[in-house]
């Protein structure tokens, strides 16, 4: 608008900027494109396609404490914003495997240890074994602790069995 005002007006550039409210640095500003902003550029977008899995804070170190760059972050977090490289964008989640059903008894069976406190404090365990077939539970073992020699002998019970 100041540069149409001074062209057809014959305004001088102090009195267009002054005539719309503009300081006359703004005025005179011209963008510099920097070959850096394209270098930057071209590194965020290489460590972004071979590791999805890094966000802006990964990207900037490797490329100051690896690369040697001493590139502000700010600068590289604005390109990194201006390539829409967002993190949540990038990782697109598999598809889970469906899970495995069993066919028959004893084909498949699930371990698992839980434990509570009772009222006097004191701490006991649970070790269960659950055949995945029909959701029977084939053992139960309780006590205050249970060494690796008593799981084994309880497994090997419910193998017996």
């Amino acid at each position: 608008m100041a540069r149409a005002a001074i062209q057809q007006h014959g305004l001088t550039i102090r009195e267009a900027c002054r005539a719309l409210g503009i300081s006359e640095t703004c005025f005179r500003y011209q963008a510099k494109l920097s070959t850096e902003n394209a270098e930057i550029a071209d590194w965020l977008i290489r460590l972004t396609h071979n590791l999805k899995n890094w966000g802006f804070g990964l990207c900037f170190l490797f490329l100051r404490n690896v690369k040697g760059y001493g590139w502000n972050h700010k600068r590289v977090y604005r390109i990194y914003r201006e390539l829409e490289l967002n993190l949540q964008k990038r990782i697109v989640r598999e598809k889970p495997e469906a899970l495995a059903v069993p066919e028959a008894i004893n084909q498949c069976w699930s371990m698992d240890f839980m434990h509570d406190q009772l009222e006097d404090g004191r701490t006991y365990r649970l070790f269960n074994v659950l055949d995945d077939f029909n959701r029977e539970g084939l053992t139960i073992e309780v006590d205050l602790s249970l060494p690796a020699e008593r799981v084994t002998r309880a497994l090997d019970q419910v193998i017996e069995w």
